[in-house]
């Protein structure tokens, strides 16, 4: 079977309009499809595919414009309607380069976008953390060495406090 990644992750926004503003303005991801369509019982939705590089799409479908089907307290960002702690679910794009983690960071800073990070994990990758209008943690990573055997063996490498903070070992 031949592995070639994703072609798209799908999402759900109920502001459309701020999250093409992101993903287009802050993160540079170019729209490269975007659809209405229209609800029999009335309404309609957008779904935008954005381009999220290396022949992969992230897509938001828009819910705002619904008349029926969509609930009141909808959780756009996913962790807090599944009663999960945040961050539990999140998707991470790839930086490329350590430096450009740096870089990435900086532009998105400048551009007043709320930054956690460079973190080192456990000396496999490191990353960046940030949010988007819809509440979902995004997150920039790259790995810094090639993974091994011992990389793939199920082991304790680190704890979690209660509120997700790491303890030593």
């Amino acid at each position: 079977m031949v592995r070639l990644g994703f072609n798209h992750i799908d999402l759900a926004t109920m502001n459309m309009a701020a999250t093409i503003d992101f993903y287009t303005n802050i993160l540079g991801f170019p729209v490269v499809r975007s659809d209405i369509i229209e609800r029999e019982t009335g309404g309609y939705a957008e779904h935008v595919f954005f381009d999220a590089g290396g022949g992969q799409m992230i897509a938001f479908a828009g819910l705002e414009h619904l008349q029926e089907g969509v609930p009141e307290n909808l959780d756009t960002g996913i962790n807090k309607g599944l009663g999960v702690r945040e961050g539990v679910y999140h998707f991470a794009f790839e930086a490329g380069s350590e430096q450009a983690l740096h870089d990435l960071k900086a532009t998105l800073e400048a551009r007043g976008v709320a930054v956690r990070g460079v973190e080192d994990h456990e000396g496999w990758c490191k990353s960046i953390y940030f949010k988007d209008p819809n509440g979902l943690q995004m997150e920039y990573c790259h790995v810094v060495r090639e993974l091994t055997k011992d990389d793939a063996r199920p082991q304790v490498r680190f704890r979690v406090s209660a509120k997700g903070e790491k303890i030593p070992l």
